[in-house]
């Protein structure tokens, strides 16, 4: 199987698991940039995993305001920078986050949108927003990883918004958050089914 397989397989390939295709743009700009496959393929987990954060939003939060076509971008685009610090697709490191975003910009992103991958890490920036922090809980749910943090933070958000109290917020977000999480392991195995290189 040739590595263009591999890529495509792990852009928009079907299996037992149905995640959403990664966004055309983002799959040719992966392409471009000889992506690792396993890169492709956690980008796409936690692009699926912000898709349904957004569609959650729409449905349960309306009175907050958020840019829909940003947060999906981010999120399948928030590890770039691994295809250039690609150690860091196998242990921890961020020199990818602001390697990342150069990149985008390089490419033509507009900075609106490539900032997701400097931010996605950095959610207590004052200047953040609610799709960084949809991006940023895409980034921890996708493997059920609970952030006590990040959540407060979005919590507060969605109650200042909402007028409802914090309490009720949390209720609702730790019941997407925990079906989102229950689906963890099949991510996890899609993503290790895939080489780290290309």
């Amino acid at each position: 199987m040739t590595t263009d397989t591999v890529l495509s397989r792990a852009v928009r390939g079907t299996g037992d698991l149905p995640l959403l295709p990664l966004p055309d743009r983002v799959a040719e700009l992966l392409a471009l940039l000889c992506s690792p496959p396993r890169l492709a393929a956690h980008l796409r987990a936690v692009h699926d995993v912000a898709y349904q954060l957004v569609v959650w939003m729409e449905e349960h939060c309306s009175a907050v305001t958020f840019d829909r076509e940003a947060v999906l971008f981010g999120a399948a685009t928030h590890d770039i920078g691994k295809t250039v610090h690609a150690a860091e697709l196998s242990r921890p490191g961020s020199a990818h986050e602001e390697a990342g975003q150069a990149l985008l910009l390089e490419h033509g992103v507009s900075p609106e949108f490539a900032r997701f991958a400097a931010t996605h890490a950095s959610w207590t920036r004052p200047d953040v927003g609610p799709e960084d922090l949809l991006v940023s809980l895409a980034d921890k749910i996708w493997k059920n990883k609970r952030v006590p943090e990040l959540e407060d933070l979005f919590v507060a958000r969605l109650s200042e918004a909402t007028g409802r109290p914090a309490w009720e917020e949390f209720l609702a977000l730790d019941e997407i958050l925990s079906r989102l999480g229950d689906e963890a392991d099949e991510r996890l195995a899609f993503q290790a089914s895939f080489p780290i290189h290309s």
